[in-house]
């Protein structure tokens, strides 16, 4: 395929077919295919096909042909693929036409050009009414290769009925599954119990028809007489089926509506959804709608990346007010819960700032911290009255004042002894034997250690102000950037370790075999990029994750002493440089940059600190559902509803199938925009194919973008290379040594990568987040802040990291991947 073919053409599996360029349904599939499973081959037509067919008809129509010659040219099933199907709560399903047993060039572009027109049929309209999708979405095509099925249905990884998460329901029938999914044959049913991995209740119909392949399409045929009451699915691939549907499950986070088709090649997967129809009631936890406010899921944003469950969202909330006591007044807060993940609400912290006279250098310090408000972009202020904030948070200020000076003088003592309180804290929790005794360890043991790690976590970060802004901006006036990076390097040193880098330092030296695995999960064990959501488990207990990053460790070109060794060259040069040219100033200067190069090191001790509070915070819910019996609806729970049920009040428990609904549905949308003005509808914005990935404004035009990427200098460098666009850190394995590494942003979770990348790009971050930080110990070009990175760069493509002018230029587009027939 020619470049401009492969803006309409791509792979089943490319890695850029994503919802907006492929549709719901053919993005579905991608991930199917992309993760090894028994997929249909074929390719997506795109929705830029569909937009430009009135322009450019004879070449969008030759690369459909191409692509229908190098799939094989046989018989394909021809499937709409609009942006709004396929997802949460608007699965489309029936909506939009599909054509099997197609055959021949002339009748795959004819069935193309229908499914573009079903996006306008009669019942697509009504459903999108019905849902109150006000703007048309756009449709792409999906071709594969049809399945001649022997036998074909559905399978839903939760009972569509009672849905109970431990049954597999199969259905059943002969011949394509469309007589299954259509109606018109009752269907053996299957059901299997996940747990036991056995066969609890099977049901064979009197199946009357089935649909089968004819010279024109496929049509409804009478079943003989004895196989019409005959099982259609044997065993042995009844349990193939269900260990396909846990995989699939799996995969997306959620119960799953698979489509399925079995011929003499195997069992096939033909399509994948979010189950819907019959789904249990779901909550709505969308702060935004508080009003006209700009959230900012910048910095502590950063550090929890992931859609929140109710007892991590629960514990958030005892850690905010504890760690940020002025971050509510007058019941608004500085900080709330958009579609289940994390935002700081600049417009409350701005009004607070504005009452003290502040909000320009809230402003300011803030583009250091949560990432630059683009042009366009206002920033809002909240009405409350000055009086009402003064008399609310002056007495909060001097309280806090007091106790952070005392905790300051304790966070020597408390460091030196907080982790082995922690593993003795985890132990205890358990070995707690009932109920009663866990309710002892909590108020006795976790709940003081947590409020302890968020006292002290306050009193630190609040330690030297903004220091790093003020010496960053001196020595970048003496000596430029380039060598001001340099100068504030070397955190992690023979002064003291930089939290940030211990993972990826102690990883190194389990690689060499200077620790063992057991030393590695004590010291760093409890680290991770999913480190707040305590409903997933840490590096120490699971040790495949150990066995990744050592991997991955083993596959970059220079280690991680060999980087920090060639940084220690360049400060040392900059040292001498500095000497040279401002002899009066090293002095000082260098007694400014160890003293701030001690906050900064305690900083991240007491984040680091914090993180084993949430360890222990896990360990307790861990317990509480062995005791409760309620593994599986724990962390759906929040932290007063653990105690309750602890307590003998289980009626909690009744709102955890909505709220696990809740937190799939979220969970299945990609990452919400950086900045969101106004209210914001999660479902509806990853519906919209012309959707933003930097900002969101409900009522504003459309900020503009820019024909370049522009963020914040991160760390000094010019490299060229190829990107590699990565979502989550979990994912980390698809990064090649001397890639770019371009994601939405990064947390500890990510360091072990960086000695592979060749650059950083992120879209959230500022000069003080974790990827300029660790780029710059790393001495690794990085652009952080950059809004928009992930929506307009490709894996693929070739581009230039500017780390001293925080611009990044994309060179060349990624060339297509072949068709695999």
């Amino acid at each position: 395929m020619t470049s401009r073919q492969g803006s309409f053409i791509l792979d089943l599996a490319d890695p850029s077919a994503t919802l907006d360029r492929v549709g719901g349904k053919g993005a579905s599939l991608a991930k199917l295919a992309s993760a090894g499973l028994p997929v249909p081959s074929g390719f997506h037509v795109t929705t830029d096909a569909y937009r430009r067919f009135a322009e450019q008809p004879a070449e969008i129509e030759m690369a459909i042909r191409a692509a229908y010659k190098e799939l094989g040219g046989g018989r394909v099933a021809v499937r709409s693929s609009a942006t709004a199907e396929d997802l949460p709560d608007m699965s489309f399903a029936g909506q939009h036409d599909t054509f099997l047993n197609v055959r021949g060039a002339d009748a795959v572009i004819d069935a193309v050009k229908r499914c573009w027109a079903s996006l306008f049929n009669a019942r697509a309209i009504e459903y999108r009414a019905r849902r109150n999708v006000t703007e048309a979405p756009a449709i792409a095509v999906v071709v594969q290769s049809l399945v001649d099925a022997t036998a074909a249905g559905v399978l839903f990884t939760a009972d569509p009925v009672t849905h109970a998460a431990d049954r597999i329901v199969i259905n059943a029938s002969w011949g394509l599954g469309d007589a299954v999914v259509a109606g018109h044959v009752t269907p053996d049913v299957i059901v299997i119990d996940e747990t036991a991995s056995t066969i609890v209740e099977e049901r064979i119909a009197d199946k009357t028809v089935m649909t089968v392949m004819t010279d024109a399409g496929t049509t409804d045929a009478p079943v003989s007489e004895e196989r019409r009451r005959i099982r259609s699915l044997d065993h042995r691939r009844a349990f193939d089926l269900a260990r396909l549907g846990t995989r699939i499950e799996a995969l997306y986070g959620r119960p799953m509506d698979i489509e399925w088709a079995i011929s003499n090649d195997g069992i096939f997967i033909l399509q994948a959804r979010p189950i819907t129809v019959g789904a249990p009631q779901s909550e709505e936890w969308n702060d935004s709608l508080q009003g006209d406010c700009l959230w900012s899921s910048g910095n502590l944003g950063e550090a929890i990346p992931d859609v929140m469950t109710p007892c991590t969202w629960s514990l958030i909330q005892r850690f905010m007010p504890e760690t940020m006591p002025t971050s509510s007044v007058a019941g608004l807060r500085a900080y709330g819960n958009i579609g289940g993940r994390f935002y700081m609400n600049l417009s409350v912290a701005a009004t607070l700032a504005a009452a003290f006279g502040m909000k320009k250098k809230f402003v300011e310090a803030s583009s250091e911290v949560f990432g630059k408000i683009p042009a366009g972009v206002d920033l809002p202020t909240v009405p409350i009255s000055r009086l009402r904030i003064f008399r609310q948070l002056v007495p909060v200020i001097f309280t806090f004042l007091r106790r952070a000076a005392k905790a300051r003088k304790e966070f020597p003592a408390f460091a030196a002894s907080s982790a082995g309180r922690a593993d003795t804290i985890r132990v205890s929790v358990g070995a707690a034997a009932s109920p009663a005794k866990l309710i002892e360890r909590w108020r006795d043991d976790v709940e003081p250690f947590f409020r302890e790690c968020c006292t002290m976590l306050a009193a630190v970060t609040r330690e030297g102000g903004d220091s790093l802004v003020a010496v960053r901006g001196q020595l970048t006036e003496l000596v430029g950037h380039a060598d001001a990076d340099a100068l504030l390097t070397g955190l992690h040193g023979d002064a003291g370790q930089l939290a940030s880098l211990g993972p990826l330092i102690g990883l190194s030296q389990l690689a060499r075999g200077e620790i063992d695995r057991e030393t590695f999960g004590r010291q760093h064990g409890h680290r991770s990029a999913h480190e707040f959501e305590i409903s997933i488990p840490r590096p120490a207990e699971d040790p495949h994750w150990i066995d990744a990053q050592l991997e991955g460790l083993r596959n970059a070109e220079v280690d991680v002493d060999t980087l920090l060794k060639r940084r220690s060259a360049a400060r040392k040069a900059a040292w001498d440089k500095l000497e040279q040219t401002h002899p009066r100033k090293v002095s000082s200067m260098r007694g400014r940059i160890e003293q701030w190069a001690h906050i900064a090191r305690n900083r991240e001790l007491a984040r680091s600190e914090m993180i084993r509070a949430f360890w222990v915070v896990r360990a307790f819910a861990l317990r509480a559902g062995e005791l409760l019996g309620k593994e599986r609806d724990v962390f759906f729970l929040t932290l007063d509803e653990i105690l309750e049920c602890l307590a003998g009040d289980t009626s909690s428990l009744t709102r955890v199938p909505a709220r696990r609904a809740t937190y799939q549905r979220y969970s299945a949308l990609p990452t919400y925009p950086t900045l969101i003005r106004g209210p914001f509808d999660p479902i509806r914005w990853a519906a919209d194919p012309n959707r933003r990935s930097d900002v969101y404004q409900a009522e504003s035009a459309p900020v503009p973008v820019g024909d370049t990427i522009v963020g914040f200098p991160g760390a000094e460098g010019i490299v060229e290379g190829v990107a590699r666009v990565i979502a989550r850190a979990d994912d980390g394995s698809e990064l090649r040594q001397g890639e770019i590494l371009v994601t939405t942003v990064t947390n500890i979770g990510w360091t072990p990568l960086f000695p592979r990348a060749s650059a950083v790009v992120t879209d959230v971050g500022a000069p003080l987040s974790h990827a300029a930080i660790v780029a710059r110990e790393l001495g690794i070009p990085a652009v952080v802040g950059c809004g928009n990175a992930t929506m307009r760069l490709r894996t693929g493509d070739r581009v230039r990291v500017d780390g001293k002018r925080g611009v990044v230029e994309r060179l060349e587009p990624a060339t297509p991947a072949p068709i695999r027939p």
